[in-house]
């Protein structure tokens, strides 16, 4: 009397469903790809644990360092990986995991140690800076080196100093002469 099979609208229905979804994850391995091609480091944690607020905490952290926080399903980020110079980090994509990623070599691995130190439930596994993967340690090492950002200020300080110091001496024998000037037309003038 009830028939088992679908109606033809569920299988279309269904049929669009998987379509549709199969042409997300099409999507999101795209995307995934890209931020492994163009960023200058990737780092792999587990965040087991981490609530709502902290997640967003994370994020606006990394925001306010010019990188980024990417939850992804560890199947299509290992196909996303294929190919990638930093191909070797697909195998810390076990259980949940996040990326924290950016352009600067430095910026998101300093954002992961930092909240790292804060959230115990935060376990960075390590990563990759290009092509070479890193481990844990790899990752602390690289969040201690100097930013994109800080090495440009460091090289315009540098930069900046003998310029001053050779602006002040240019200066100094210019106010001299114009005080010996003032002098010598002050004794004029007296006599």
């Amino acid at each position: 009397m009830f028939g088992t099979s679908m109606s033809r609208d569920a299988k279309v229905s269904l049929n669009l469903e998987r379509t549709v979804d199969r042409a997300q994850k099409e999507r999101v391995v795209e995307e995934l790809g890209q931020i492994f091609e163009s960023s200058g480091v990737v780092v792999v944690a587990h965040y087991t644990g981490l609530t709502v607020a902290e997640m967003q905490d994370l994020r606006a952290r990394a925001s306010d360092a010019g990188s980024s926080v990417r939850v992804a399903k560890n199947r299509l980020a290992k196909i996303a990986l294929e190919g990638k110079p930093c191909e070797s980090m697909s195998d810390l994509l076990t259980g949940m995991t996040v990326l924290t990623y950016s352009e600067d070599p430095v910026a998101a691995a300093k954002v992961a140690e930092g909240f790292a130190k804060e959230n115990k439930k935060f376990e960075i596994l390590g990563g990759a800076m290009g092509e070479n993967a890193l481990d844990r340690a790899g990752v602390e090492a690289v969040s201690k080196m100097p930013s994109r950002d800080e090495l440009i200020a460091q090289i315009a300080g540098m930069l900046g100093a003998p310029a001053s110091n050779i602006a002040g001496a240019i200066g100094a024998p210019a106010s001299n002469i114009a005080s010996i000037l003032s002098t010598i037309e002050e004794k004029a003038e007296a006599a």
